[in-house]
């Protein structure tokens, strides 16, 4: 039996069955042209041959895999092209997948895994998008001018280790300026109804209201979010549209959803009106518009009053107990909520000057409603992270407050998912109280599955706690919720700590570097990236990922290293001292 490394390349039409149902002579003929007209010329172009053809797709080999991948990349943008004015329902989309694996030598044909998870790696390519291994970006991404975006860790069908996998991200052609690019490679629909709230515009006239514009759209995700049917784009990814002028269908292909929902908010005085319209971002039709005027002391029923309409539009069978459920009221004083939404828009800037800002502005917001839970789980977040950034003043002072704010948000927040995940991530970053905190976000969790940030958060106490898969799951879950967070580098840097304690430490290398480039300061990405690079032998790569480490914390040793993390297994906390010391760490 003859084996070989090999590139294999697999394409296949998205909704052939469909297309065929409808027009089954015109998809046939228009699919074999694409065959004989594009995907032919551009493999034995690219030194490729095809091994085998299905009624809807390919496959074929390639000896070098920088060939492969640059031919699904011209494949594609060329699929494109031919579709530029064809109608939708007649347009040829395809996914293609590229891994580097063993195969089986059969004659002209090929078998085995690695053309298996070719084969799988395509199924969980967006349409008109490539998806690759990790081994294939570790061959190709110094020698290609493309870029790759981290997918996470994908378990597929009849293969037993999960596959680290990327999307390909083609370079946009230089007079592609606009937001709305149609090469932009979109994300699959969830298997359920799903939506992202864009950024409402603020109609007060007075950019000081900026920050009620933004709560009231933070609110009404949260709301949405209670809903376990309904797949909710995370608030870090919908504000990344905020102030630019957006085709809604690009939005709907960029996130992966069904639906947006757009609005504005008028603040004058005690008077706030909100209005809102939600749009098919497939078909791009306006399914439903209204407007809501009321008192500010009743901005929280004008919230419900969106939601609640929302929801209706897109399930009109929902039982209205089940909204009357989801409704939520934060606090009783408006002032603390006010303090409330101005913190929130300092934590999200992410600067020292800002979180400090936004914890005394929590700070203010208790002392007016001693009861409001999230207000306590948020300042307890901002001293989380201030351990994170390392700017810890008072180190026992902030770890006793961090201690008595997150347990009050837990006690008070009992049914709240912001300060119940608030109160985990703190007690077990900053306390060590790791199955507690675990426990919190698992409730948390229970009450509003669609909240990014808490599986971005939970996949670290998962780490700390030592169930790697675990962590990586929720990691690749908060992504998919949130794919243009400005966090996704933590997400990916959490990634890759999940493979360097399960003992894939190239896989981590891979993806820590990928984090890196996001966000070059980052500790959690240096620090596995020094490891990493030191247990597989790079030192050059290990010495220069502890010198950005060293940089951004210069107080950190050996000796002091496990007040870094609180890891609950010895075996972990080993693994991470030997690649520390490798890469170079001072005692």
């Amino acid at each position: 039996m003859e084996r070989r490394l090999s590139a294999i390349f697999a394409a296949d039409v998205v909704g052939y069955s469909a297309l065929m149902e409808k027009d089954e002579a015109g998809t046939f003929n228009r699919l074999r042209a694409h065959r004989k007209e594009l995907f032919e010329p551009e493999i034995k172009k690219h030194h490729g041959r095809i091994f085998k053809l299905m009624g809807d797709g390919l496959l074929a080999e390639f000896g070098s895999v920088v060939d492969a991948v640059e031919c699904a990349v011209a494949v594609q943008r060329d699929m494109t092209e031919r579709n530029a004015g064809v109608e939708a329902d007649k347009r040829i989309e395809v996914r293609i997948g590229v891994n580097l694996g063993e195969v089986i030598v059969e004659g002209r044909d090929r078998h085995g895994e690695g053309v298996n998870i070719a084969a799988r790696l395509q199924q969980l390519a967006p349409t008109g998008g490539i998806c690759i291994s990790g081994k294939v970006v570790k061959e190709v991404e110094k020698k290609v001018a493309f870029a790759f975006e981290p997918m996470g860790n994908q378990r597929v069908k009849n293969i037993t280790e999960p596959i680290v996998t990327f999307r390909v991200m083609p370079p946009k052609p230089a007079l592609d300026t606009s937001v709305g690019s149609p090469l932009k490679n979109a994300l699959p629909l969830p298997d359920k109804p799903s939506i992202a709230v864009l950024p409402f515009q603020n109609m007060s006239g007075d950019s000081e209201q900026e920050y009620f514009a933004d709560g009231m759209v933070e609110e009404i995700i949260t709301a949405l979010s209670r809903f376990h049917w309904l797949f909710v784009i995370a608030r870090n990814s919908s504000f990344t549209y905020k102030g630019r002028a957006v085709d809604v269908k690009q939005v709907g292909r960029e996130l992966g959803v069904r639906y947006v929902l757009e609005g504005s908010v008028r603040k004058s005085g005690d008077r706030v009106r909100i209005t809102g319209q939600l749009i098919d971002a497939t078909i791009g039709a306006h399914l439903w518009a209204e407007r809501f005027d009321g008192k500010l002391e009743n901005v929280f029923d004008l919230q419900d009053q969106v939601t609640a309409s929302v929801v209706s539009a897109i399930a009109p069978r929902l039982e209205q107990a089940e909204i009357e459920r989801a409704q939520r009221k934060p606090t009783e004083s408006l002032d603390a909520y006010d303090y409330f939404l101005r913190g929130m828009a300092g934590f999200h800037r992410w600067t020292k000057e800002t979180s400090n800002e936004a914890l005394s502005l929590f700070y203010k917001a208790i002392d007016l409603d001693p009861n409001f839970a999230a207000a306590y789980g948020m300042a307890a977040q901002c001293y989380s992270r201030r351990k994170t950034a390392g700017w810890v003043i008072d180190r026992d002072f902030e770890v006793a407050e961090t201690v008595r704010l997150a347990r009050r948000a837990a006690e008070l927040g009992r049914d709240d998912a912001v300060a119940l995940c608030a109160a985990g991530i703190c007690l077990a970053f900053v306390a060590g109280e790791v199955d507690i905190g675990n426990a919190y976000i698992d409730r948390s969790l229970a009450i509003n599955p669609s909240r990014s940030h808490t599986w971005f958060v939970g996949g670290y106490v998962k780490l700390w706690l030592g169930d790697h898969e675990a962590a990586i799951e929720r990691e690749t879950q908060a992504m998919r919720l949130s794919p243009n967070d400005p966090q996704i580098f933590n997400m990916q840097a959490a990634i890759a700590c999940g493979h360097f304690f399960a003992g894939r430490y190239e896989e981590a290398l891979l993806l820590a570097d990928a984090s890196m480039r996001e966000q070059p300061d980052s500790v959690h990405s240096t620090s596995v990236a020094a490891a990493s690079a030191a247990l597989t032998g790079n030192s050059a790569g290990a010495a220069k990922a502890m010198a950005s480490l060293r940089r951004i914390m210069p107080e950190l040793r050996l000796s002091n290293l496990k007040d870094l993390y609180p890891f609950r297994r010895a075996e972990d906390f080993d693994r991470w001292v030997e690649g520390m010391r490798k890469a170079g760490l001072p005692e």
